[in-house]
């Protein structure tokens, strides 16, 4: 990622805030389960431990998830112009075929379109504008695809 602010897509917004609130619902549940435990039960107290290292990385990613919602409203939306985290866009392949996908922080496994900013192809092609060809590694070995377009809507094409 940048270093700076970072927009955030739509479906990437709604996927931070879905995991956000199931992450508070399972930190309560935890959190309601913990107890002072009496000295000398060691098993009870194990539990208890575990348990309170469990809400203890609860709060971390909580905490991860506040900060990313609040950089994205900084950020605001992805650009037109540059491929960043959000943007979308329109690519042609090496075997011909051109498909739009939306560069994100998260995969999901509904949504095939999704390009993570981490992958390979997602890394290429973070920073690059309409017209530019990326190369990258797949399982398969390396391959190539050229930016048709960038944006929301895909923006205009570079053919």
């Amino acid at each position: 990622m940048s270093g700076g602010p970072e927009p955030i897509s739509a479906e990437g917004l709604r996927a931070v805030r879905e995991e956000l609130a199931q992450l508070r619902v399972e930190r309560g549940e935890v959190a309601a389960t913990l107890r002072g435990v009496e000295p000398g039960d060691r098993a009870d107290a194990a539990d208890e431990l575990q348990r309170a290292s469990e809400v203890a990385r609860l709060d971390r990613r909580i905490v991860e998830l506040e900060a990313r919602l609040r950089e994205a409203e900084v950020a605001g939306e992805p650009s037109a112009r540059v491929v960043g985290v959000g943007s979308t866009v329109n690519v042609r392949f090496d075997d011909g075929t051109e498909e739009t996908v939306e560069i994100s922080e998260i995969a999901e496994e509904r949504d095939l379109t999704l390009v993570t900013f981490d992958s390979p192809l997602g890394k290429a092609l973070l920073g690059r504008h309409a017209g530019e060809t990326v190369n990258y590694d797949t399982p398969a070995g390396s391959a190539s695809a050229t930016v048709l377009s960038v944006g929301a809507d895909g923006g205009p094409r570079a053919d």
